[in-house]
């Protein structure tokens, strides 16, 4: 009998030792840090409308994207509302890494060469950072420039380039908000209505209406606008529609701005939706 109470004693002693070496151990483990959990995308376009999302293409993914934007509106029937005079867009991006992408287009406007190179600074995290920032530069190339017009031309001259800080917050699954700096360079402008630096401040919006429709906002204002200036130019203001058919976004637009390079987007609005003077177009992007 005495064996068997040393034997139970010895039992218990030991069930409660691994009882609480185990409540020990899952101490430890919640003590550990988790990694955050980061946010799925803000946007489902790598644009919002015009302006640029915080949206990267995957590593290893390529998309070749296809916009037009058509003629003025107001114009009527004399441009067939738009689709005699539009401006095209054909270019390339690939996600060379998860969080970096570099691109190439070419434009009818100005037959201009577009370089663009697109990296996340930092990610949305549940429970954790609040933003996802990223990083976009442009460099344009103005091939339709000559020296017929321009004697003294130089390669230099035909240069322009911007510089964009976007920041982007998911806020639910229906409505996500982005902001952005942005600073445009020219090296050749028209002194009387343009100029060499501009500054804007820029915001777009998401709003999911259906399980595969969102109404997308993009809008910038110049905040370096001299006092006296003649410019004949808006800021930029566009209303879209995304589509998502198998995966990929469509977007249907309506803009003041003709031109889709962002230099031109920026500080060469010609429209003015007050009075109609609108351009209808669409973002096709196919992905591979």
């Amino acid at each position: 009998m005495k064996l068997i109470k040393i034997a139970v004693t010895a039992l218990l002693i030991l069930a409660f030792t691994s009882v609480n070496a185990q409540d020990e151990l899952m101490k430890e483990l919640d003590s550990v840090p988790k990694e955050k959990e980061v946010a799925s995308a803000a946007f489902k376009g790598l644009q919002i409308c015009n302006m640029q999302s915080t949206k990267l293409p995957a590593q290893g993914e390529f998309y070749f994207l296809v916009t037009h934007r058509f003629g003025d509106l107001k114009n009527g029937i004399n441009n067939f509302f738009g689709l005699d005079n539009a401006f095209t867009k054909l270019g390339g991006i690939y996600g060379a890494t998860d969080w970096l992408s570099l691109s190439v287009s070419r434009h009818t406007y100005q037959k201009i060469f577009e370089f663009a190179i697109k990296y996340r600074l930092a990610n949305q995290q549940i429970d954790g950072f609040p933003v996802t920032i990223v990083g976009y530069n442009t460099m344009d190339i103005n091939s339709e420039l000559n020296t017929d017009l321009y004697p003294g031309l130089k390669f230099n001259n035909r240069l322009a380039f911007t510089t964009q800080l976007l920041v982007s917050r998911k806020f639910s699954n229906s409505f996500s908000a982005e902001l952005a700096g942005i600073f445009v360079h020219k090296n050749l402008y028209d002194a009387l209505y343009e100029q060499k630096d501009v500054y804007l401040v820029g915001a777009g919006t998401r709003y999911k209406i259906a399980k595969r429709l969102s109404l997308n906002l993009d809008y910038a204002v110049r905040v370096n606008l001299p006092e006296d200036t003649q410019s004949i130019y808006r800021n930029p203001l566009t209303l879209g529609l995304d589509i998502e058919t198998g995966g990929h976004v469509f977007q249907l637009v309506f803009s003041n701005s003709q031109a889709m390079n962002d230099v031109a987007l920026f500080s060469n609005a010609g429209g003015d939706w007050g009075k109609g003077s609108l351009y209808f177009g669409f973002n096709m992007y196919r992905v591979f």
